[in-house]
């Protein structure tokens, strides 16, 4: 997979490149970005393109209705880098705007999901979108676990690369599937059974493995306690998970009563009628010790429903993870939840160490080393 960095500025002078962009943020009711994470971390691919003297199309999609569209992105990007946005796909107006592209300049064109093509990775739309350039740039990691059109079909017709972005993913994932030691892995949300794989890989990986979130609420309900009205998946993890001697879960819970208050309590003592919406301090207590020795740290996902206000103990750990960054110990965080817990907390991205804009995509890399935007770039 070779990096875009690796073509001298002379050669892209002048070229058309397309570049798949990770722009699938949050949009705010008032209709603006509402997490410029993403959006910050594509702009050094941009200007290198753009100092370069290329001529830079943007390919994105965003949110789950095709008939979403990326105004809202143009402004937020506008606001970092000069671009021009236009509301056309692979139409005439889409078509007149490429043609017409200066050297530097860069295009931002509509929601490639307008088109039910692009999900159908069908190889017409992707022949319709190479033709609007001469080279092919992958910044999308957020998107890399997707076999879509834009992701896997346009490399086909086009000297293909990986943006900045997408290298440096790959680069520090990598490094977490092969931690040093000691290390430490936490991993939340929901769905045992899509997680069940990457949960065994992990406890075999790592020398400490904290199950939070969602996720433990399985735990609890495997070991025969009652959950009440918490969310559970369809799949209980099994003995060769919850007697892993690398294994952890949470000793207390938040659970939320129903007057809406929270409580503290442990897990046997919930009640039919509460719902478990964070862990609890004592759990954060447990886990302190393993994080503050750890060399090597993996995060992703809340211990606590985030959206309802629920962040304190996420808080604590991040608090707890910023202080062994900055004495040297390697972290990688990834999930758009995770980061979004986080941002209450003061604490800076880049105290953090890596933080990865891959949900769905970080967890599938560290299952299996691969995904299919990296294939498609072979």
């Amino acid at each position: 997979m070779r990096s875009i960095t690796t073509v001298p500025a002379s050669e892209l002078r002048g070229k058309r490149v397309i570049v798949r962009a990770g722009f699938d943020v949050p949009i705010t009711v008032r209709g603006e970005v509402g997490e410029l994470f993403r959006i910050d971390r594509a702009i050094p691919t941009l200007r290198y393109l753009r100092d370069a003297g290329a001529k830079t199309i943007i390919l994105s999609h965003i949110g789950r209705d095709p008939q979403e569209r990326n105004d809202a992105v143009a402004r937020a990007l506008t606001r970092r880098i000069p671009i021009v946005y236009v509301p056309d796909l692979v139409g005439p107006v889409a078509r007149d705007a490429v043609n017409a592209i200066h050297e530097g300049e860069i295009l931002l064109l509509e929601n490639l999901r307008q088109d039910s093509r692009e999900v159908a990775n069908d190889d017409g739309f992707a022949r319709e979108l190479a033709a609007f350039g001469d080279v092919y740039v992958n910044d999308a990691f957020s998107a890399a676990h997707r076999a879509h059109a834009s992701i896997v079909g346009i490399p086909r017709y086009l000297p293909h690369y990986a943006g900045i972005l997408l290298s440096e993913e790959i680069e520090h994932l990598s490094a977490a599937r092969h931690p040093i030691h000691p290390s430490f892995a936490i991993l939340g949300g929901a769905k045992f059974e899509t997680k069940a794989p990457l949960i065994r890989a992990l406890l075999n990986t790592y020398d400490k493995f904290f199950l939070t979130g969602a996720l433990a609420n399985d735990v609890f309900r495997a070991r025969n306690l009652a959950v009440g009205r918490s969310l559970i998946s369809k799949e209980m993890p099994g003995p060769d998970v919850l007697e892993h001697p690398h294994f952890m879960a949470p000793v207390d819970v938040t659970v939320q009563l129903p007057d809406g208050h929270a409580q503290v309590k442990l897990p046997q003592q919930v009640q039919p009628d509460e719902k478990i919406v964070d862990i609890g301090p004592d759990s954060v207590a447990r886990i302190a010790p393993f994080l503050e020795e750890a060399r090597f740290i993996l995060w992703n996902g809340p211990t606590g429903l985030y959206e309802a206000g629920f962040t304190a103990y996420t808080h604590a750990i991040a608090e707890i993870i910023a202080h062994r960054v900055a004495a040297g110990a390697q972290c990688i965080i990834g999930g758009g939840d995770t980061i979004a817990a986080i941002d209450g907390s003061g604490i800076a991205h880049d105290a953090l160490g890596f933080v990865s804009t891959g949900g769905g995509a970080m967890l599938e890399y560290l299952l299996e080393g691969t995904l299919p935007a990296i294939e498609a770039l072979a």
